[in-house]
């Protein structure tokens, strides 16, 4: 398994909603994100804004996000948060994650 960091920036003015959306992220979407290998998904932010994902995934980030491109739920998905996030108009947050590189694990 693929274990996957990656880094946004959410616009500061919108941090709470960002947040009220993702108590109640769509079944259709957590179902497509399960059936496309995001596996142990978290999503942790700092007060400015900035936020750092992790996931465990198969293959790869590129694999993931290939599978997810293909869901109509993504696409709907990712045209409603993309205003939340410090990205050029008209771009989908989920193909801009900032990939980190793995420097340490402990089992």
């Amino acid at each position: 398994m693929k274990r996957v960091g990656f880094v946004l920036k959410v616009r500061q003015e919108l941090i709470e909603d960002y947040k009220k959306h993702h108590q109640h992220v769509w079944d259709e979407m957590q179902a497509a994100l399960r059936a496309t290998g995001w596996h142990n998904y978290s999503l942790f932010m700092r007060p400015d804004g900035l936020l750092f994902g992790y996931f465990e995934t198969p293959i790869s980030l590129q694999a993931a996000q290939a599978g997810m491109a293909q869901t109509e739920v993504n696409q709907r998905w990712q045209d409603m948060m993309s205003p939340y996030f410090e990205i050029p108009e008209g771009a989908h947050p989920d193909q801009l994650f900032m990939e980190l590189e793995e420097v340490f694990h402990l089992d």
